[in-house]
Formats: structure tokens, sequence, C-alpha cells
């Protein structure tokens, strides 16, 4: 399946330029144009699924796979401290391209990158509650 009108779908499709670092069958691995930090890249599945809900348990797999190849690769060839992967899954949690994608962003000791919040203790009644609501049925 492909969305006609998804620049990720024209990226697996060849129809757009990409800087492709890896690919298998069923994922595409490139470098984020808008890169956070030196070696920040984006995997996505071949087959459009829009976000985290609708893809393929496969799919999620193998771009998991790709993730993690990537993330190794990072250490050892760019001399990365650590690695985030990150899945944005909607609007409000700032996705921008509705293609399910993975970001895989090398770290390094004293880089500007910073998460979007500092941790902090919660509430352990609503903590408590979430997970009952979370919980099995």
């Amino acid at each position: 399946m492909r969305d006609p009108s998804c620049i990720f779908c024209k990226i697996a499709a060849s129809e757009l330029p990409s800087t492709i670092v890896d690919e298998d069958e069923r994922t595409i691995s490139f470098m984020d144009i808008a890169p956070a930090t030196k070696g920040h890249a984006l995997v996505i599945p071949r087959e459009h699924s829009p976000d985290l809900l609708d893809i393929e348990a496969e799919d999620l797999t193998a771009v998991a796979l790709a993730a993690q190849r990537l993330a190794a690769r990072a250490k050892q060839r760019l001399g990365a401290d650590g690695v985030n992967l990150l899945n944005a899954c909607g609007a409000v949690a700032f996705q921008t391209v509705f293609h399910f994608h993975m970001h895989v962003i090398p770290r390094y000791e004293g880089d500007a990158l910073r998460l979007p919040w500092v941790p902090a203790p919660g509430d352990p009644q609503e903590i408590a509650a979430a997970a009952q609501e979370l919980g099995r049925a």
C-alpha cells in the first residue's frame, strides 16, 4: 500500500532524493535533512502506515531491527556515546510526517539536544490509577 501524497512513500519509491544508509526487504533508512545531531537518520517501512497504531507487526519488527543496526553503527563508526530512538505518534506528540518512522539519533557527550521533559517523581495515586486503566482487561 502506498499513499501518493506521502513524502516518505515517495522516498521509498525513489521518486524523491534521499541519502539512503541501509535498506532491506521491508525498510529503508536514510539521513534526516534536519538532523538533531551528527548521524541522525530515519527508518521507515516500505509499506505506508500512518503511525504506531496502524503499522503491521512484521513491519514494526523490521523497523526496530533496522534501527538497532543503525544505532550500533552510530556507536562504532561515528563514535556516538549513546543513541536515542524516537517515534512520535500523532500531531500532539510532534508527528509531522504521517508515515510511521523511527528516528535514530546518535548522542554525544555535551551535545546540545535536550529531551522535551525533565523526569521528576509523579503522584503515586495518579500512577496507580493509570496503571489500573492500562492493565489487562
